[in-house]
Order: structure tokens, then C-alpha cells, then sequence
């Protein structure tokens, strides 16, 4: 195999940060190079060098064999350099197309813009990844995992030889990821390099040929993916063992309910669907991409409305109308895109943390109590381990796992006692991980009702005390949590397309 990248001894420093020192990293034509390492470990900063948004401080980038790093996004795309960004760069008021090739569009005579022959070439593109979407669709009516698949299409538009991926399939499901994975394995027989970011570990052994390891800045090994244990890839990332228990199912028997659900309906999308989670309960809820699952917590939270059915919260009839309803009942949502919709992220983790209780801290006369703001946020920053030089860092400058902690602090602070976590630890490394379960298991010790909605069944498994499984916007069933549930099970409830038994 040709060598196509080889970087050697690379430095990088920001103001007070040493972010990378000495590392090495090489890639090979047609192979799949996964780099792991937890958030700050220096992943991005490499990419960012490779791919041109950075220039490196020391050491040497050798593309084809040559010292000539890309200085610019610009310079690494026509030196065959493609990036699939984690955080998502669509517009959303263009169509698919549009955003395949903007900036890039087939002209006609006069410079007219050529509909048709950029429909086809989009087509052509989502054809080769099997992806069925019309290119005239707008991507802000598309899912987060259908506009993830149209940043990788756009990738794939430059028809590059070396392709970065960072956490493709963070909002892909396992139908999504193995036609992915089908898409990468054509580039490698193609002679495409691909660097892989992920914090799947399983994704690691099914897709990646080596693995390079990144901690705090530094290179730690590079190693053969097939023939290395995972414990010991994480052991390496976050430089102690981690071990991953099944939950301890508590016993709720004599515990109140705190939310019940009946015959809930809206439309096409969500048909009779009733549950019930006590206090101190996980109820995980488990479906394939498009079940309703979100569906379901956004008409709880009122970000939807419902055609039908009731919302009972300890016991007592609720009309949830809008979120403003659903945290006056106690009831938080953690959405699955929280950059977009958790969290300001120009804003300090202090304002993140105050904002959705700003009462608290204004007086009559509209002026904030800074210094009780301050408390609050130093309480709570202590309380969950949020990991920040000060109560005054931007939110947007933290890891994805302290940011989910600022997110859980805000709705803390409004005293909600039913919790809805989408996705909880999207885009988060595995020792972030562990910690974020640990504060849902201590939240639900605490008597509060943890609902846990998850793409990710290790995770669904990892967390619940019980298991709603969804088809098509229908319970399918309820299975019980611990090791006596399989992925089989859950999986044969998720591809079942008939409603729970009454009672179920």
C-alpha cells in the first residue's frame, strides 16, 4: 500500500495550551486508520492541521511522500484532503443538492445555474452511498441522521483520496451505519485512506485496520485493530480501566409515579402510545431511526402538540401545551442536538447554567444578582464534576461530556423531578461516558424519574431499570432491565411493526 500521509513530531500550541506534542500519525492507501483518544486529547487539532484550518508549530506533514501540508480548507480539498465534520455546516434553507455542491454548481451558458445536471450528479452520489432521498428535498426538513448523511455525500462530491471522518455515525442507526460501512469499504478497495473518529468502540473492530491512540495532547501507541482488545484501547485512552456493570435494578414497587402517559396520538407519527416510570426509575426507550421515540419526549415536553391521549404527572391530569407547561410541571427535556437547542454557546457555563431560572436571581426591579448566579453555578460545577477553569469559561470551549453536565445543572436548578435525555452522550468520549451514567444513577437514586432515549442498545442496556421498545410510532413491548435482556429481544420488538399487548 502507498503511503499517503505521514506526519512526524507535530507541535501545536494556543495561548496557555499545549495541545499537541510531539505526535506522529501516518496513513496508508485503502486502509481505515482509526483515531481514538477522549475530547481533548488532540484528535481535532491533528485533523485540523492535516485538513488546513490549522498550521502546525513544529514537525513535519508529508502528503504523497512530499513536505507540503495544505495551508488552507481550500488547498487540503484540491490536494484530494476531504473532512466530515462532527458538528454539522448545512444550510438548511437550501435543498440537499444545493448543499452537495455549493459554491461548486454545474453551470450552463451565461453562468446560468444547471438544476438538472446537479440533481443528477447529487442522485448519482446518494445512489452510490444507497441512500433514498430525493436531492430537491430542503435539508431543514431532513432528520439530524439524514443531514449527517448529506455532509458525508458532500464529502464524497470532492472525490478525495484521503477522507476524514469525525463521528459519521453519531446520529446514524444500525441500519444507517452497516450501509455506511459499505460506503467505506468501497472507498478502501478504491485506494481511499480514511481516518476514523469515533467513541463506538464496537464500530472500531467491525470497520478500522489500525489504531492510533491520542491522550492529552501526546501520542500514546498505534496498533492492529483486529488483533487488540478493546479494554485494553480504552484502557490506553483514558490511562485507567474502565468497567461498564449492568444497572442494579432498585426496587420501585411502593414508589409513586411520577409520569403515566395514556394513548398518546399525533397524526402519522405517534399512534396509542401509554407507559408509566415511577420515582427513581430509568426507563430506557429503544427503536430503530424514525420509531417516534423523540417524538413521544417532544409532545411530553410540549414542543409538539397531541391529537390525543393524556399526560399524567404524579397522578394528576396535566395539559402540556408548551415547554414552558412541561418545566412548570417539572418536567426537563435534554435534547439530542444540545448545541442547537441545550445550550448558548457564547455564553458562559454561569448564564447557561441560570438561564432557564433567571427568576431566581432578578430582583423586582429587573437587576441580576451576579453574585448568587455565581454561587449557584460553583455549587453545581462542584456537584457534577464539571470540568471548567471557572464559572466564566464559554460553554462552547468545553468538552461534549461537561457541556451535557451544564445542561443537567440548568434543569437541576428549576427542581425537575421527571428528566427526558435524548441521546445523553452523543458525541461524547468513553470516560465521559461512564460519568454521565453515573449522575443518571445517582439523579435516579435522588427519587427523580429518568426517561433515556438511546441509538445505542449497549447504552439502552448499560442505564435501564426497564426497556420500552418502539416500532413505527408504536410500543411494540416493555422488557425488564438487567442481563436478562438481549439485544435480540430488544431488536425483535423494534422490527415489530404490531402495538404492545394491552397490559404489556
Amino acid at each position: 500500500m502507498t503511503k499517503l500521509v505521514e506526519m512526524s513530531g507535530i507541535e501545536k500550541r494556543f495561548p496557555g495550551v499545549h495541545a499537541l506534542k510531539n505526535v506522529q500519525f501516518d496513513l496508508h492507501s485503502g486502509e481505515v486508520h482509526a483515531l481514538m483518544g477522549e475530547n481533548g486529547a488532540g484528535k481535532s487539532t491533528l485533523m485540523k492541521i492535516l485538513s488546513g484550518v490549522y498550521t502546525r508549530d513544529g514537525g513535519t506533514v508529508d502528503i504523497d511522500g512530499f513536505d507540503t501540508p495544505p495551508d488552507s480548507p481550500r488547498a487540503a480539498q484540491d490536494m484530494g484532503i476531504g473532512i466530515i465534520h462532527q458538528e454539522l455546516s448545512l444550510m438548511n434553507d437550501l435543498t440537499a443538492a444545493q448543499n452537495v455542491f455549493i459554491g461548486r454548481e454545474p453551470r450552463r451558458s451565461f453562468g446560468r445555474l444547471d438544476e438538472n445536471a446537479l440533481n443528477t450528479q447529487t442522485a448519482e452520489i446518494f445512489a452510490s452511498m444507497k441512500l433514498d432521498m430525493d436531492p430537491r428535498a430542503q435539508v431543514g426538513d431532513q432528520t439530524i441522521a439524514r443531514q449527517q448523511l448529506i455532509e458525508i455525500a458532500k464529502a464524497l462530491s470532492y472525490k478525495p483520496r484521503v477522507l476524514i471522518m469525525d463521528e459519521p455515525t453519531a446520529a446514524l442507526n444500525d441500519v444507517e451505519i452497516a450501509e455506511l460501512f459499505e460506503v467505506i469499504r468501497r472507498l478502501k478497495a478504491d485506494g481511499v485512506g480514511i481516518i476514523y473518529i469515533s467513541h463506538k468502540m464496537d464500530e472500531i473492530k467491525r470497520i478500522a485496520d489500525r489504531v492510533t491512540v491520542m491522550r492529552d495532547g501526546a501520542w500514546i501507541d498505534t496498533l492492529d485493530a483486529a488483533q487488540t482488545p478493546l479494554a485494553k484501547i480504552i484502557e490506553l485512552m483514558v490511562g485507567r480501566e474502565v468497567k461498564d456493570e449492568p444497572p442494579v435494578i432498585p426496587d420501585t414497587s411502593g414508589a409513586e409515579t411520577a409520569l403515566e402517559v395514556r394513548g398518546l396520538r399525533r397524526g402519522r407519527e405517534i399512534h396509542d402510545v401509554s407507559f408509566s416510570i415511577k420515582q427513581g426509575e430509568i426507563l430506557g426507550f429503544a427503536g430503530l431511526m424514525g420509531a417516534g421515540r423523540t417524538e413521544v419526549a417532544r409532545i411530553i415536553f410540549g414542543a409538539d402538540p397531541r391529537d390525543g391521549g393524556e399526560i399524567l404527572v404524579h397522578g394528576q391530569p396535566c395539559n402540556i401545551r408548551s415547554p414552558y407547561d412541561a418545566v412548570g410541571a417539572g418536567i426537563g427535556y435534554l435534547s439530542e442536538d444540545r448545541k442547537h437547542f441545550g445550550l448558548a454557546l457564547d455564553m458562559t457555563v454561569r448564564a447557561n447554567i441560570a438561564m432557564a431560572a433567571m427568576g431566581k436571581f432578578t430582583s423586582k426591579t429587573g437587576v441580576l444578582n451576579e453574585a448568587a448566579m455565581k454561587q449557584t453555578a460553583d455549587g453545581f460545577i462542584k456537584q457534577l464534576g464539571i470540568r471548567t477553569p471557572s464559572d466564566l469559561q464559554d460553554v462552547g470551549l468545553l468538552s461534549g461530556g461537561n457541556q451535557q453536565k451544564v445542561v443537567i445543572a440548568k434543569w437541576l436548578l428549576r427542581d425537575c423531578d421527571i428528566l427526558i435525555f435524548d441521546e445523553p452522550t452523543r458525541g461524547i468520549d468513553v470516560g465521559a461516558k461512564s460519568e454521565i451514567y453515573r449522575l443518571l444513577e445517582d439523579l435516579a437514586a435522588q427519587g427523580r424519574a429518568i426517561i433515556v432515549i438511546s441509538s445505542e442498545l449497549p447504552e439502552v442496556m448499560r442505564l435501564s431499570h426497564r426497556i420500552a421498545v418502539m416500532c413505527e410510532g408504536r410500543l411494540t413491548g416493555i422488557l425488564p432491565g438487567g442481563a436478562d435482556t438481549t439485544q435480540e429481544q430488544i431488536m425483535e420488538l423494534a422490527t415489530r411493526r404490531e402495538a404492545a399487548p394491552v397490559g404489556e
